[in-house]
């Protein structure tokens, strides 16, 4: 499976690369983020709940920040197992680049495998997913960057809302953390404020 695409920011870059780089930003905008701890030289460990067609499931995973090029680049390995639902693996390429002084472009090219009750599916319910998913991170993504940042894992309230509509994107593809899972609903994640990944990257 690969998926790319690009979506406008109404922040600058710095700004954009910042937020992506906050753990507590993601785990606000990822639906079905638990958590994002660091696991590693720049890596995290990541716990969420995701559905894809009839399969649901809790998944644990890793990412790997490879390819660092500060406010520019970062490519993320991820992987892991996700028990009876299935495993899958990849990666993305995420780039940033200015459009204006108050607004980035930012595009992600993405390659994953999945395997097990994921696989038997089929490719065209998981691609659904992953864009169903991916879209909903930029929305409220888009509205956490945009001033709102407070967003609940539920969706954006209005006025995060508005702020959204403002993100120019073209419909959007994800790919899924993954892990060990048990076929159980949704958690509440933890509000503890992570430290950045920038903070994490400098020490390396």
């Amino acid at each position: 499976m690969e998926l790319s695409e690009t979506h406008t920011l109404p922040v600058s870059q710095q700004r954009a690369w910042d937020a992506l780089n906050d753990t507590e930003i993601l785990r606000a905008c990822i639906p079905g983020c638990e958590s994002i701890d660091p696991d590693g030289d720049n890596a995290y460990a990541v716990v969420m709940s995701a559905s894809v067609g009839p399969v649901k499931a809790r998944f644990k995973g890793r990412m790997q920040l490879t390819g660092i090029d500060a406010p520019n680049t970062y490519t993320i390995v991820f992987e892991g197992q996700g028990g009876a639902a299935g495993f899958g693996k990849g990666n993305a390429r995420v780039t940033l680049e200015p459009a204006s002084e108050a607004a980035t472009t930012l595009t992600y090219v993405a390659s994953a495998q999945v395997g097990g009750k994921l696989a038997q599916i089929g490719s065209r319910l998981v691609d659904g997913a992953a864009r169903k998913i991916a879209g909903e991170f930029f929305k409220r993504f888009g509205a956490q960057v945009g001033g709102d940042a407070t967003a609940p894992d539920d969706g954006p309230p209005a006025a995060a809302a508005t702020a959204a509509q403002n993100t120019e994107s073209t419909p959007a593809p994800a790919p899924q953390s993954d892990g060990e899972a048990t076929e159980e609903p949704e958690g509440t994640a933890g509000t503890k404020r992570k430290k950045s990944w920038t903070a994490w990257i400098s020490k390396s």
